[in-house]
């Protein structure tokens, strides 16, 4: 067992990869009272085209997969594992995301007995035709919701104005349809292919002692048989530079228009501390530009363009990324036309100072901090940063460290005109464009 210690933050981790290749991470906090674990595999919903294990050649399975999956884990022959947690006196959930999925419970009693629970139910699969047809009703059901979501179509809308072929355009769940064409043989086709220990972490947060839980899952795993790890084969069709849809807009039953610019990343194979530059250096740009401290969030604001319910974001991943500005408006045409001019004016004569930057970088290095005393916060981001290479512990060093010429620089190389989208949504009533 390893231990790494981050001396800034007092903090320190325990880590080691097991013989069967699973990554164990362990983080104690002894002044917490709640242990949080998590199960993740680095599968997500982009993972739509790969070599299956054991096989030659590449296959494409349905869209919405990697979720489906997510949900069926949970299912048993003697029962829901959901129940069994709540006897233990836990909490559990569960996640998928573009890039992987992620099992999880908290709990301040029978930690080891959840945590053998938590590991023992996602590696044992239990699929049949039946519980599959079962399960595409309630999942149907899920994505009907969603579809009536005006804020996620909005999300979604944008990003698939961006990409032209990458997967990340398809919704998380898929379709109805695309789930309709799911099947037991494919959820275990998917499940030996990216379910194995090598593909996978646990991460452990909480009042724990490093070496006793580290045994307990080295004995876990010892008792268990996997075939030999094999190195995993994805493929993603060539995606050009550009977005694939200027504008595009819905009409939908909302009081006011939303408005979402989207911004394609041209970064691909990044990862490290490249990587985590890279997203802190926009995020950064995006605070000091769109912040609610900012003039033009002020004068936006001002001028009645947008309300508190403007945001931003910037995701960058190993092969996509992208960054999201937008909320509600009265005027969607004139409010994306200011922030597509904003960005573009910024990164060809860049307004960002030292002054500003160091404002913002304090502001997120303190809101960073607050965040390590959440156990959720650290288990869902450690994992997250840790299949791209990354390690969590270290933002606050390279936030520190940003410079002005990093931000002048990324913007640069990310805001080009040809990379820029809009998505609407307008009230249903107001225009005749449906």
């Amino acid at each position: 067992m390893q231990k790494q210690t981050f001396k800034q933050l007092e903090e320190e981790i325990y880590f080691e990869t097991l013989d069967n290749g699973l990554t164990v991470y362990i983080l104690p906090k002894p002044d917490f009272n709640k242990t949080f674990a998590t199960f993740t595999t680095k599968y997500g919903s982009i993972d739509d085209h790969f070599k299956p294990l054991g096989e030659d050649e590449f296959t494409r399975v349905p869209d919405g997969i990697a979720h489906f999956l997510e949900h069926k884990m949970f299912e048993k022959e003697d029962g829901d594992v959901f129940q069994k947690f709540s006897m233990q006196g836990a909490s559990a959930n569960a996640f998928t995301s573009f890039t992987r999925t992620a099992y999880l419970f908290s709990s301040t009693d029978q930690i080891q007995k959840n945590l053998e629970t938590l590991i023992d139910f996602v590696q044992a699969p239990y699929f049949t035709e039946e519980t599959v047809e079962k399960e595409k009703g309630i999942i149907g059901q899920e994505i009907t919701m969603y579809d009536d979501n005006a804020d996620w179509r909005l999300y979604f809308g944008a990003i698939q104005n961006m990409f032209h072929h990458h997967p990340v355009r398809v919704d998380i769940a898929g379709t109805v349809e695309s789930i309709s064409h799911i099947m037991k043989d494919h959820l275990y086709q998917c499940y030996h292919t990216f379910y194995h220990p090598s593909n996978m972490s646990i991460f452990i947060v909480g009042p724990v002692d490093p070496e006793e839980y580290m045994e307990f899952v080295r004995a876990n795993q010892a008792s268990k048989t996997f075939d030999p790890p094999q190195q995993i084969e994805r493929k993603f069709d060539d995606e050009p530079e550009h977005v694939k849809v200027a504008h595009n807009e819905l009409k939908m039953e909302v009081q006011v228009s939303k408005c979402m610019v989207g911004i394609k990343s041209n970064e691909k194979n990044i990862s490290g501390d490249e990587l985590l530059r890279k997203e802190l250096s926009i995020n950064t740009a995006f605070e000091v530009l769109f912040g609610k401290t900012s003039d033009y969030y002020t004068d936006l604001y001002d001028r009645g363009l947008i309300d508190d319910h403007f945001s931003f974001d910037f995701t960058q991943e190993q092969n996509f990324g992208f960054g999201l500005l937008g909320g509600n408006t009265p005027d969607p045409v004139k409010l994306a036309a200011e922030i597509k001019e904003i960005l573009l004016k910024e990164a060809q004569n860049p307004t960002i100072t030292e002054k500003k930057i160091d404002g913002v970088k304090k502001k997120n290095i303190g809101g960073f901090l607050r965040s390590l005393n959440s156990p959720e916060f650290i288990a869902n981001q450690f994992t997250r940063y840790a299949f791209n290479e990354m390690d969590l512990f270290n933002a606050v060093p390279t936030l520190e460290t940003l410079t002005v010429e990093d931000i002048h620089t990324a913007l640069k190389d990310f805001i080009k005109e040809d990379r820029i989208t809009s998505f609407f949504i307008v009230p249903k009533s107001g225009g005749d464009n449906e």
